[in-house]
């Protein structure tokens, strides 16, 4: 069902001589401007009680009036699940997402999805589109992940991404010890070959990687990477084009690297381990209400941690 939500503003006066899309399209960013044209040519923008037409002008001290019928953007079914919210309020929310969870419905995932899980968590995220979600992460990347709940709050995060405004970081454990960090950059697309897969490409988007050493071990180093751009599978594609492929990782890094003269455990270990070992761990943003700089913080979780545990019992530097 669709939801309806009235909203009164005043034309404030240097709006005066305005086109009444103009002023409404100022007065009320949150909506996108083909909307709010829907909205004026169906009468549900009146001006003085009276419905006036896009281009019309208005003078300064109107009340507008907008009967604001939201249709629904998102309508994937309702699943419970368990959520690791780590930050809530009115506008916006933050979760630590594990792994195995495919983040939007697709082809092959349609139900059981972090979208599914959001609309039973918040009926009216079914309102916002993906469920408020603004970018994502694979389905065995675990982490930070933020999550709209107005769409006031949905496009001013769509915008600070866009702007490169919002902070980004990832662990990543690499099959390679690694002297220095740097920054990749090389433009990202789909495979030429393999459509599963992105890769740097001529002609792809520009995408640029930061990264630099967290720890090392003999033969594997933890790195610490943070996104300029957020490309499709972005940092498994830079590390292994830059002969640094994240352990666990079946679709860029191929067969597990196994170092010679190391213990059964960890030898096990780094072959079984079931997905790429990256993991959002630091989420930085400006409120999209209050403007407040935010920052949240993830440690890594549990699986990552025992193969960081036998590194470092197994491989100091």
């Amino acid at each position: 069902m669709p939801q309806d939500q009235q909203i009164i503003s005043i034309v404030p006066p240097e709006m005066a001589q305005q086109r009444l899309d103009q002023v409404v399209a100022s007065l009320c960013p949150q909506y996108s401007r083909s909307q709010l044209q829907k909205w004026i040519k169906s009468g549900q923008v009146l001006v003085d009680n009276k419905p006036l037409k896009p281009k019309e002008r208005l003078t300064g001290g109107e009340q507008i009036i907008i009967h604001a019928t939201q249709e629904v953007q998102t309508r994937s079914e309702a699943e419970e699940m368990p959520l690791d919210i780590v930050y809530e309020d009115d506008d916006i929310l933050v979760l630590n997402k594990p792994a195995d969870l495919v983040v939007h419905p697709g082809a092959g995932n349609w139900s059981g999805t972090l979208v599914n899980g959001l609309l039973h968590y918040d009926p009216k995220l079914e309102y916002l589109p993906r469920a408020g979600i603004v970018h994502r992460l694979d389905k065995d990347t675990t982490g930070l992940m933020v999550v709209a709940k107005t769409l006031e709050a949905h496009n001013s995060l769509v915008e600070q991404l866009q702007e490169r405004d919002v902070s980004r970081e990832y662990l990543a454990l690499v099959q390679r010890p690694v002297i220095a960090g740097g920054t990749i950059e090389g433009n990202i697309g789909r495979h030429p070959i393999d459509r599963l897969k992105m890769a740097v490409i001529e002609g792809g988007k520009e995408a640029i990687t930061h990264y630099r050493v967290e720890e090392r071990f003999r033969h594997h180093t933890l790195l610490r990477v943070a996104l300029e751009t957020g490309r499709t599978h972005q940092i498994r594609v830079h590390l292994t084009a830059n002969n640094m492929p994240i352990v666990g990782d079946q679709l860029y890094g191929g067969r597990p690297r196994v170092p010679a003269g190391i213990s059964g455990e960890l030898r096990e270990a780094l072959q079984t381990f079931p997905r790429q070992a990256l993991h959002a761990t630091r989420l930085g943003l400006n409120h999209p209400i209050t403007e407040e700089a935010l920052e949240w913080e993830a440690p890594v979780p549990a699986d990552m941690e025992t193969l960081l545990a036998l590194l470092r019992a197994e491989e100091p530097v």
